[in-house]
């Protein structure tokens, strides 16, 4: 079986669903399935260099190759010629076709190519689908449907959310293609050494005098600052401490993270607040396996994947309901669920801190929930009996 996976970039500033290509790819290739991903050198906006990839050349990783393509100058739109170009050269080498993103033109005109070559593809809208997204630039992406997505929608094999709450509430404008929810995976983070973690706190400052609460995703409106911060300066004012950690950043909007920045930097939240910017390797593990809690109390979230990254390093979590793996952390008891409120994430916060023995019982709870639940070895099972459907059925 000859699966291609295409993507506008898997970048690491473009954050969990672009990444997620990779563990899906990992997960495939070691059940013996020829994987090949279709991507471009972005990197962000304009101000930002392309990566630093062979574009000559696959580059051969994990059991499977990611071929690069050239982006437009415009890097921001993640758009290549080259890749549609290759694309439609080589289809026929391919039994499906697994695109990610919708109202991107590089996947959109992908789409187009794989149907003209008789080429089954399978659609992940990463959230673009739910009703809080299209409400965005609205007018823009009406005519972009019209024209476009529609058709792609209506003749994909399926459609591929990665939660049931996802699939539910998502617009199929008139349309009914099958839908197939599978989740996403996360990998047990390595252990830290504990004079390793100890280093890293020292080298930022950080004094673990209280709990510690991590805020680690995009810094980005739909992510819910506007209620986590004021909720935190109320636990303050109660006399409720804790030491909390920003750790993100937003290269395609600085100006929103920048407005985030200052108002944490003036109010009472400076003192107990440490803000690390984009973290990876090392130091993202690190402030996963040392917090004592996870919030993310996002406005929409098709599914989640730094709240799982949490869970499988053992934290609790606090997140809305609009965090779409929300009932598998309630039924679980592996956190705290509560609406998009700050009322709601005083309470919960509030709760979580004042019961050390809870949090534990709960942590423990998360991490048995992400292994059974977000395995990428499971994952990719269901994923191949998708594929082998579809193929079946051309």
């Amino acid at each position: 079986m000859r699966i291609l996976q295409i993507v506008p970039s898997i970048s690491l500033v473009y954050g969990g669903p672009s990444q997620m290509v990779i563990g899906l790819s990992t997960a495939l290739a070691a059940q013996n399935i020829d994987v090949t991903i279709l991507t471009t050198d972005s990197n962000g906006d304009a101000g930002q260099p392309p990566l630093d990839v062979p574009l000559d050349r696959p580059v051969r990783q994990n059991g499977y190759q990611i071929r690069y393509f050239r982006c437009s100058p415009f890097r921001r739109y993640k758009f290549s010629l080259q890749l549609l170009q290759w694309l439609n050269q080589h289809a026929a080498d391919f039994d499906l076709a697994h695109i990610h993103a919708l109202f991107s033109p590089v996947t959109t005109i992908a789409a187009t190519v794989a149907r003209a070559n008789n080429l089954p593809y399978i659609l992940r809208p990463l959230g673009t689908l739910d009703p809080a997204d299209l409400r965005k630039k609205k007018q823009l992406k009406k005519v972009y449907v019209s024209l476009l997505e529609k058709r792609n929608i209506a003749r994909a094999a399926g459609l591929h959310f990665t939660t049931t709450q996802e699939a539910k509430i998502s617009e199929r404008f008139g349309l009914s293609t099958k839908d197939l929810v599978i989740p996403l995976g996360v990998n047990p983070p390595e252990n830290i050494q504990n004079e390793n973690l100890a280093n890293y706190l020292q080298s930022q400052g950080i004094e673990v005098k209280h709990p510690m609460i991590l805020f680690m995703s995009r810094i980005e409106p739909k992510k819910g600052l506007d209620l986590l911060l004021p909720a935190l300066e109320q636990l303050l004012a109660q006399d409720i401490y804790f030491q909390f950690i920003l750790a993100g950043a937003n290269p395609q909007d600085p100006g929103y993270e920048e407005k985030i920045r200052s108002k944490i930097q003036n109010s009472p939240l400076a003192k107990f607040t440490k803000i690390t910017g984009f973290v990876t390797g090392e130091i993202k593990t690190s402030l996963l396996q040392i917090a004592d809690l996870f919030v993310l109390p996002s406005y929409y979230e098709n599914f989640g994947i730094a709240v799982a990254e949490a869970m499988v390093a053992g934290t609790p979590v606090v997140i809305s309901d609009q965090v779409h793996i929300c009932q598998d952390v309630a039924t679980a008891q592996a956190g705290w669920v509560g609406g998009c409120k700050i009322e709601d994430m005083v309470t919960l916060i509030k709760s979580a801190l004042q019961n050390e023995a809870e949090r534990k019982r709960r942590g423990l709870n998360a991490k048995e929930l992400a292994k059974n639940s977000y395995s990428w070895q499971a994952i990719a099972t269901q994923t191949i009996q998708a594929y082998e459907k579809i193929i079946a059925s051309k």
